[in-house]
């Protein structure tokens, strides 16, 4: 029997991702394998659909952590025990020593196949992403048979600095299932009282993690700057600068206007009463919840960088902002859709049509081809 292993960091990654083509490949014969790190993933559940076996290898989030030997050692002596056809490596670190400890097996005919879900090195990163992360990727591409990137930048970037990959390709993300959003508006007034915003209140919406990377804090300084008592900022997700964020919306004078509504399983219906989603993190690979407000029918606002240019077309979709730090710049495309209702119906209509090429369907597509190109 055919074996395949997908290897990842964390388990979450694979159970938010990837259940789908590990299905693909069971219904295809292949026995089902998982490499992650298990004492990460507390809370996420110990099973993963349509996988025959769980490897706990001890990843560190860190490549240059020292656990990550005894990571390598342990991957590699399961790839060579296996004999799998195809591994599939996900995430920085659980890609970089899936692809190492591979690289006798490759010989042997297994192939390996490496999603970059945003590399860590892009225009303006930290200089730890181009001292750390570039390298490792460079020299890592030589022992990938086909490298996946997911957004124009990454991919143009594994092209032009001549990443050894035996083939570079670009797909369209994860992919979003759209029948899991609706622009319909049924919801709207219902989830909004049970959210305390008024009918008449603007509601802007962000969905992450509360993280530095995020930058949350850049939008609550822009509603401040708006001094508008009607504007409701709702962020959905859990983190530590939760504490932080309060405060800095206290000191402002807006706490009445910034909610945390925490970690939500109920985003679909969120997204139909709000009116305007804001995005303002500095660092993204293809970022799924624009996808789910695009899918949603709501305008966006959001940082100009990588992965938001893929999606939104500055104008058409929504505003992209140069700096993503600029908090009056924000501030001031989000009222110019407040004061342009027609404006932002036009850019319902264009999000709406723009976000099918972003549909798990086509993205399962791409993904096919791939993979039947190497089992």
């Amino acid at each position: 029997m055919k074996k395949v292993l997908f290897a990842a960091t964390v388990m979450i990654h694979i159970q938010s991702f990837h259940i789908s083509y590990l299905k693909w490949f069971k219904d295809r014969g292949f026995e089902v394998h998982v490499a992650c790190n298990m004492s990460m993933s507390k809370g996420d559940g110990e099973e993963i659909p349509y996988c025959d076996f769980i490897h706990d290898i001890p990843f560190a989030r860190s490549p240059l952590a020292a656990e990550n030997i005894k990571a390598y050692r342990s991957l590699k002596a399961i790839i060579n025990k296996e004999g799998f056809s195809v591994i599939h490596a996900h995430t920085p670190v659980g890609g970089a020593l899936a692809r190492l400890a591979a690289r006798k097996a490759r010989k042997r005919g297994t192939k390996v196949i490496y999603t970059a879900h945003g590399f860590h090195f892009y225009k303006g990163s930290p200089l730890s992403g181009k001292v750390i992360f570039y390298p490792i990727e460079k020299s890592l591409a030589r022992y990938t048979d086909c490298l996946i990137t997911i957004n124009d930048e990454d991919y143009n970037t594994a092209l032009s600095r001549h990443f050894k990959a035996r083939n570079i390709v670009k797909v369209n993300g994860v992919g979003i299932d759209l029948n899991k959003f609706t622009a319909s508006k049924d919801k709207r007034a219902e989830k909004r009282a049970e959210l305390g915003i008024g009918q008449d209140d603007i509601m802007l919406l962000s969905v992450g993690e509360l993280n530095n990377n995020k930058n949350h804090m850049t939008v609550v300084k822009a509603v401040a700057a708006m001094k508008n008592t009607q504007i409701k900022y709702v962020i959905c997700g859990s983190g530590a600068l939760k504490k932080q964020i309060e405060a800095q919306a206290r000191s402002l004078g807006i706490e009445s206007q910034v909610m945390l509504a925490g970690y939500r399983n109920d985003t679909r219906e969120i997204y139909q009463a709000a009116d305007i989603f804001v995005f303002p993190s500095l660092r993204e690979g293809l970022p799924v919840s624009v996808m789910e407000a695009m899918a949603s029918g709501i305008p966006i606002v959001a940082a100009d960088i990588r992965g938001n240019r893929d999606l939104i077309i500055d104008g058409k979709g929504g505003y992209l902002i140069e700096n993503a730090l600029d908090d009056r710049e924000y501030a001031s495309k989000i009222t110019d859709l407040i004061n342009n209702p027609e404006k932002i119906k036009r850019m319902t209509a264009f999000n709406l049509d723009r976000v099918l090429i972003f549909s798990i369907d086509n993205v399962k597509k791409q993904m096919t081809d791939i993979y039947e190109e190497y089992i």
